[in-house]
């Protein structure tokens, strides 16, 4: 009976859902305070009754409840109990049930955390919440409920998880994209709810930013989890391969950027608000699509679950009816949110919107290159491929035009710069990047490459025009250290996410350029040397997992004499499922990384393997972090956090009037 009481609790998760979809909207338009105050207590509720059904499906896999379809077909009575954790969002219904849960975390957060904003505001974004939670629980309780019984009789020791999926990477990456996919519905809301209430001003940004801020950096996160977890995992050296199922989060992710660069522009000068709200909307329909390119049975992929295509029918008609309600009640409101607010060519409101457009474009580039292969197949059944030339091409050029921006956003004032004061400001950053992008690679790397020099001079040109924003805002000062302290948190936040981008840039361009491989056949005893590195196999040695048998080999590295490490690289075979996997060995560094894969064995011992060597790497992911710590630096604000006079709820007929904000 555990999981009917599962099933029990998403009905009951539903039927709260309705109501919160319903009673706080219509006391929001009403005036009604009991209709409009019920909102909080229902979206704990929701919470509630949601996180007890992922618990009881939680318990379907520790306890190897194989009567429980999902559970039999994901897991394994072997399973290490860390895997069968995983495997609650390896397959589909699990991984929605888990995205419902945090949606209605999200929901019970906005509650929570939104006591400065006036209640019938408030009212709306969780009633729109409620309604995408009502649509969510609806679809899995038509088609894909997790807690589908297995009958007469279930297997006795389940099926088993895709070998690629028991690994930590797994653990962390889908909660983490997740979490950062399902905050922007939140951003959504707080979007539809001004247009339907006519509120969009600074204080409706300053309340919007915190949510967008930490959205997009949790779903930084995801998609710098997801490229580590490709990276060693699926055995191929890559970090980033233009996969259909890759893109839709970058698509998000590229939305999302413009969207936090966008609020900011709303909040200090009230102009771009009809692009905001737009952008909101944008960056809400890149996580629904990549739920449906995921959902759908389009797409045969480890990152995808291949379901039923009528689930995507359900998925698209989702998505169909609240992006198409929101554009068109957009198309409706836009013209109330004008703004009179004007500024010069050379300005930072011109440099932002060259910044939202380059993203934009990038964004719809990315967009159209995974969806034109779909439906050119729909269209004609034929197939056509388009891979990493086309993004390459579109998407570099975009990147570089954007770093530059975000070296001269920082100098340029809000509505007008005089031209010779930017370019006073500029012309030695210029010059010092020049020098640093010419010099640095050919002392680290010893070899010219214009890629290299390309990179490294944006790269320095990004953190040199920090430097020298710094000093121009502590110039006055009585002392640097007071001046370094009067600065915003949302200040810093923003300048440690463009060092990021500096990080990661060099990151993406070194290792592009200069990485090498080798695949060899190798007897044991025998050496190969790529590189200034020195691979001696060793041999090989049976090994036993608790749900696999392996070949581990043993390779020593050494590099001008001196022993650097021993590698041990794998060769798996998982006992349920028969299926074969290779666990690669590397040697992480700060500046480079040793990458082994063992593949097939040969005749009289030999073994095939795949030997990589990975400058900079690192720098990729340690760049997203930096990037992901500047949004939640930007979000802590102090500014965000101070208590506003909650105003009343006010006449329906003045809903179409602004609020200022009230400190």
């Amino acid at each position: 009976m555990v999981p009917e009481f599962g099933l029990f609790s998403l009905i009951a998760a539903f039927c709260l859902s309705l109501v919160l979809g319903t009673l706080p909207l219509i006391g929001a338009y009403k005036n009604d305070l009991l209709w409009m105050n019920m909102a909080r207590p229902l979206a704990a509720g929701i919470f509630v009754f949601l996180f007890i059904s992922l618990a009881v499906l939680a318990h379907g896999f520790f306890t190897d409840d194989f009567s429980i379809r999902f559970v039999a077909q994901h897991s394994n009575s072997l399973l290490p109990v860390r895997y069968k954790l995983t495997a609650i969002w390896g397959g589909h219904e699990g991984s929605f049930l888990l995205w419902t849960c945090m949606l209605s975390a999200w929901t019970l957060a906005v509650g929570v955390f939104s006591k400065n904003i006036p209640l019938d505001f408030l009212a709306r974004v969780m009633g729109l919440l409620g309604l995408l939670l009502s649509a969510y629980i609806l679809f899995m309780l038509a088609t894909s409920n997790p807690f589908d019984r297995l009958v007469p009789m279930a297997p006795i020791n389940g099926s088993d998880l895709n070998p690629a999926l028991q690994d930590f990477g797994f653990i962390v990456h889908p909660p983490a994209l997740y979490m950062g996919y399902v905050g922007f519905s939140v951003v959504f809301a707080f979007a539809v709810a001004a247009l339907l209430s006519g509120r969009l001003d600074a204080a409706w940004a300053r309340w919007c930013r915190p949510w967008a801020n930490v959205s997009w950096a949790i779903l930084t996160i995801g998609i710098a989890l997801g490229s580590w977890w490709a990276y060693y995992e699926l055995g191929w050296g890559g970090w980033w391969a233009w996969d259909p199922v890759e893109n839709p989060p970058l698509i998000t992710w590229l939305f999302g950027t413009a969207l936090i660069h966008s609020l900011a522009v709303t909040e200090k000068r009230g102009v771009f608000k009809s692009w905001t709200i737009l952008l909101a909307i944008f960056a809400f329909s890149g996580s629904l699509l990549g739920t449906f390119i995921t959902r759908s049975g389009l797409l045969t992929s480890v990152h995808a679950f291949a379901s039923d295509p009528s689930r995507g029918i359900f998925i698209l008609g989702i998505l169909g009816s609240v992006i198409g309600c929101s554009l068109l009640l957009f198309a409706l409101r836009a013209h109330r949110l004008k703004s009179d607010v004007g500024f010069g060519m050379l300005s930072r409101e011109t440099m932002l919107l060259a910044n939202n457009a380059i993203l934009v474009v990038a964004g719809a580039s990315v967009l159209l290159g995974t969806l034109f292969p779909m439906v050119y197949q729909a269209l004609t059944g034929g197939l056509i491929s388009i891979g990493p030339p086309y993004f390459n091409t579109i998407f570099a050029p975009l990147m570089v035009l954007l770093v530059i921006l975000l070296g001269v956003g920082p100098f340029c004032r809000w509505k007008k710069t005089s031209a010779q004061y930017l370019l006073r400001q500029l012309m030695q950053v210029a010059v010092a990047s020049i020098i640093l992008g010419i010099g640095l690679p050919l002392l680290i790397v010893m070899e010219f490459s214009l890629a290299a020099t390309i990179a490294v001079t944006l790269a320095a040109w990004i953190v040199l025009s920090i430097g020298r924003d710094l000093l121009n805002k502590t110039a006055n000062k009585p002392t640097r250290m007071k001046g370094l302290r009067s600065l915003s948190m949302s200040y810093y936040g923003m300048q440690t996410a463009h060092i990021g981008i500096a990080v990661m840039l060099v990151g993406v361009v070194i290792t592009s350029t200069f990485s090498s491989e080798k695949s060899v056949l190798l007897l044991p005893g025998q050496a190969t040397q790529l590189g200034k590195y020195n691979f001696t196999f060793n041999g090989t040695k049976p090994v036993e997992g608790p749900n696999f048998v392996a070949d581990e080999a043993s390779l020593t590295v050494d590099s001008n004499g001196k022993t650097l490490t021993t590698l041990h690289p794998q060769r798996r075979l998982y006992t349920a499922s028969g299926s074969r996997s290779t666990e690669m060995a590397i040697d992480a560094s700060l500046f480079r990384d040793l990458f082994i894969t063992l593949g097939d064995p040969g005749r009289g011992g030999s073994w095939s393997m795949t030997i990589y060597i990975k400058p900079f790497i690192r720098w990729i992911w340690f760049g997203a972090i930096l990037i992901a710590g500047g949004g939640c630096m930007s979000a802590a604000d102090k500014r965000y956090r101070r208590r506003r006079v909650r105003s009343k709820a006010i006449d329906k007929n003045s809903l179409a009037g602004e609020l200022s904000p009230v400190i």
